[in-house]
């Protein structure tokens, strides 16, 4: 029988799943998390789907090995990648992040007509067209590739003349579909929530599934009677495959104080990797 004080885990390819364990954290503050963020091989975006695929196979099995009790996949590139159909491998239950994000959009349109950014490969698999249509068929959604927005947020930027430029660029397609709903498709996107709504306007309501895969995630945890009901603050632990010292720099501008600690753990052989180990 799995024990209800074992860690929840969790991994992305970089920063962007902070988001959600902040929301998980923020939900579920008894509960204890190992955070794996694969930065020496982010993007995942434009990547080949199966290498995704099998780099999130990697990283479960990596998860799983620390006998955590379920794990997140903070990663849309990852989920679109057909991964979840490969997770009947593991006993441990697994959260995604794609369908709360819908579920929520759903829920907040007023015209029926949806914007869903995401990185290249997310918005090449059409998993969010696929897990619209099993709720709703009346929904038109309007999709945009923006994969520097990844770049962005792993530079730590949040807020220059340049990603302003580019997000006018990325979203004008969007305002001209007249959405009024956006579905923030990558967890990097919510850090770049404030010029992304700055654009978009008002008027359109931004969907992060950061708070909607939190809430998921306690909801499965009540299902299994797995949630940790000790009164003490559950431990964070965070790994990288890249540097230590950005991971943490970056990671507590968005995380906060409860990112300390960072280990490092390299892969055997990181083709492509983008920050050195």
């Amino acid at each position: 029988m799995v024990e209800a004080t074992r860690s929840i885990g969790m991994f992305d390819s970089g920063l962007g799943g902070l988001t959600v364990a902040r929301a998980v954290i923020d939900l579920l503050p008894h509960e204890s998390i190992v955070y794996f963020g694969d930065t020496a091989r982010c993007p995942y975006g434009p990547r080949d789907p199966e290498e995704v695929r099998g780099f999130a196979l990697e990283i479960t099995d990596l998860l799983v090995a620390e006998e955590v009790k379920l794990v997140v996949v903070a990663c849309n590139s990852a989920e679109s990648t057909a991964f979840y159909e490969s997770t009947g491998r593991y006993r441990v239950p697994i959260v995604t992040v794609i369908d709360p994000g819908v579920k929520a959009a759903v829920a907040a349109t007023r015209n029926k007509r949806i914007g869903l950014i995401g990185t290249i490969a997310t918005v090449a698999s059409r998993a969010y067209d696929r897990a619209l249509l099993r709720l709703r068929d009346d929904v038109v959604l309007e999709s945009r590739a923006c994969p520097a927005f990844v770049d962005f947020v792993e530079a730590g930027d949040t807020t220059s003349d340049d990603l302003l430029r580019t997000a006018r660029e990325y979203l004008e397609p969007l305002k001209e579909a007249e959405i009024d709903t956006l579905i923030l498709g990558c967890t990097h996107y919510p850090l770049l929530s404030g010029v992304i709504q700055y654009v978009m306007g008002e008027g359109v309501v931004l969907i992060s599934s950061a708070e909607a895969t939190a809430t998921e995630v306690y909801a499965r945890l009540l299902d299994l009677d797995l949630v940790n009901r000790s009164q003490g603050e559950g431990t964070r632990r965070f790994i990288t495959s890249g540097r230590q010292d950005l991971f943490d720099e970056l990671g507590r501008r968005f995380l906060g104080a409860e990112l300390e600690g960072v280990e490092h753990r390299p892969w055997p052989s990181v083709p492509n990797a983008r920050a050195a180990s």
